[in-house]
């Protein structure tokens, strides 16, 4: 049994409980909030985006820490799954493998990349696993669009676009405290970045133009630069104003005999999938790929069940490996320094 202790319980740490609970051979043993009420069982302030609102829990059975500390010491937890602000994820990965205990962290894997090199050395030197939780290629449409673009049935990849967007978030104020979350891009375009960098591979420059605020870029649009001066790959990422679209996200990848489309958004509070996957292909035909459950808790469950299975030896965890993770985050840097350089940036 692999025994997990939750840090932080805001939405990620609610619907990483729920996911874990739906893995066999896994269970979240402990919780650590410093609110009274979460610890009590009353989830009901927790909600999010997308996926189920908080309701109250029944936590018998579940260690209860108000003080992280302690449930760092706790010698009955194998992993600590840290869902807290990106801002504390260096100090608490740092403490918790100190600890001896194996590490899954939310993406970001930190701030800036020199945090997260920090944070891999020392799982190496303490000799335990640091994952990253970059759930995206576990939600079917971009698992599904990975598997036939890499397939070599319908030629080489020629490029593609990508676009992430949310309205600005007035439900919460971390999300554009640049100094807590790195902004909308860091904490919502590396999830594209990550994406693209295992897709496509790692540019060699970025071009980016964006909208900044508050000490940080709010919006930008990307061109990533890559030494086959065939493959033309863009992206968009950020919050603008769109309250009616609370989220949106989709890609177009061109291939030389086919195309993948998608997008998704929250439209008046309703998920609405505007383009399902399809793949366009040569004879002039469009044909729906078919998916696998539409519960967007699934894709979490494929990836924290991806990540216990890397810690019970089944692979070597490479999709949630922090060296993709730092990669996703320099990206994001380096479109950033473009964006207020108005230059091209090398990779």
């Amino acid at each position: 049994m692999l025994r997990v202790g939750i840090a932080g319980l805001g939405f990620m740490g609610m619907i990483h409980y729920h996911a874990f609970g739906r893995i066999p051979g896994v269970r979240v043993d402990a919780i650590s909030t410093r609110d009274p009420k979460k610890l009590a069982g009353d989830w009901t302030g927790i909600q999010g985006n997308f996926g189920p609102r908080g309701t109250r829990m029944d936590l018998s059975g579940v260690r209860t820490y108000p003080d992280l500390d302690a449930m760092l010491a706790d010698p009955k937890l194998d992993l600590i799954d840290v869902t807290l602000p990106t801002e504390r994820h260096l100090d608490v990965t740092l403490a918790a493998l100190k600890a001896g205990k194996h590490v899954l962290v939310e993406k970001p894997i930190a701030l800036q990349p020199a945090e997260g090199r920090r944070m891999a050395a020392a799982a190496r030197k303490a000799r335990r696993k640091l994952l990253v939780a970059h759930v995206l290629p576990f939600f079917p449409e971009y698992a599904a669009a990975y598997k036939l673009a890499t397939s070599g049935r319908f030629g080489k990849l020629l490029g593609g676009h990508f676009k992430r967007i949310i309205s600005r978030p007035d439900w919460s104020k971390a999300a554009l405290d640049y100094s807590r979350s790195g902004g909308p891009a860091v904490d919502l375009h590396i999830h594209d970045t990550h994406y693209i960098r295992n897709l496509f591979g790692m540019p060699k420059a970025v071009f980016s133009r964006g909208v900044q605020a508050g000490g940080g870029v709010q919006y930008l649009t990307t061109q990533y630069i890559y030494a086959d001066p065939g493959l033309t790959l863009s992206a968009s990422s950020g919050a603008v104003s769109q309250s009616g679209r609370s989220f949106t996200h989709g890609f177009e990848i061109y291939l030389e005999r086919g195309t993948l489309c998608f997008e998704w958004a929250n439209q008046g509070g309703q998920p609405t999938p505007v383009m399902p996957l399809t793949l366009f292909k040569p004879d002039r035909s469009a044909e729906r790929v078919k998916l696998g459950s539409s519960d967007p808790v699934e894709a979490f469950v494929g990836e924290l069940k991806y990540a216990a299975d890397a810690l019970r030896g089944k692979h070597d965890g490479k999709l949630l490996a922090a060296e993709g993770a730092l990669a996703a985050l320099t990206l994001c840097h380096k479109e950033i320094e473009s964006v207020r350089s108005g230059r091209v940036v090398k990779v």
